[in-house]
């Protein structure tokens, strides 16, 4: 397979790797392989310290591309609420502080939205993803999924992270930790930003090896 018909994903997350693997078997692209940080070259990566996702997802796409020479898929994600002013937002990673803590930051945010009625418990999911190394105007593609739903008072079911067990998604009577994960994967934030691009991914795979 040609290095350039390889894609990395700016990430060690073996779910994440596994969605976007699935996204492209499912649009039917051939001739692409989609590897991981642990699959190239190391290299000390940047700190996430954009205002927006879409300015973090971009940060760890344009350094795996000028690091590892291939295109780079990145994406940044977290849950945004209503009642806190769209906060944790792009701090929901570390909004108790300690990075990836999330025991803590659900606890946390929970305890924030104590006295909160249930009709102001509105939430969302959002996901960055951001594309670099593509040709002309598809040289950098950035594109936002979102996942609407409710924040529950206490948690529900075992799968997913993060904040799943206590995010019930619009129209479902299950938390996203009590979904299954091709299920979850279907319809999650993250799945609705990858959809949008299969097209700049099919003109990866169609790009002529040098």
């Amino acid at each position: 397979m040609s290095p350039a018909s390889r894609v990395l994903l700016a990430s060690r997350n073996a779910k994440k790797l596994n969605e976007l693997r699935q996204v492209v078997a499912d649009a039917g692209i051939d001739g692409i392989e989609i590897v991981g940080l642990d699959e190239v070259a190391p290299f000390e990566e940047l700190p996430e310290d954009a205002p927006s996702f879409e300015g973090n997802a971009l940060i760890k796409a344009r350094q795996g591309f000028r690091e590892a020479g291939i295109p780079c898929l990145a994406d940044d994600s977290g849950i945004c609420v209503d009642a806190l002013n769209g906060m944790p937002g792009v701090l929901s990673a570390r909004w108790s502080g300690r990075h990836g803590d999330d025991p803590a930051n659900t606890a946390l945010l929970l305890a924030q939205l104590g006295d909160v009625p249930d009709e102001r418990r509105g939430a969302e999911f959002v996901s960055a993803c951001a594309l670099v190394g593509g040709e002309g105007d598809a040289g950098e593609v950035t594109v936002r999924g979102t996942w609407r739903g409710v924040i529950l008072r206490a948690e529900r079911g075992a799968g997913g992270f993060g904040y799943d067990p206590v995010f019930l998604p619009d129209g479902s009577d299950r938390t996203a930790a009590e979904m299954e994960p091709g299920e979850k994967n279907a319809v999650s934030h993250r799945a609705r930003a990858l959809a949008q691009l299969v097209e700049p991914l099919r003109a990866l795979a169609a790009r002529v090896p040098e």
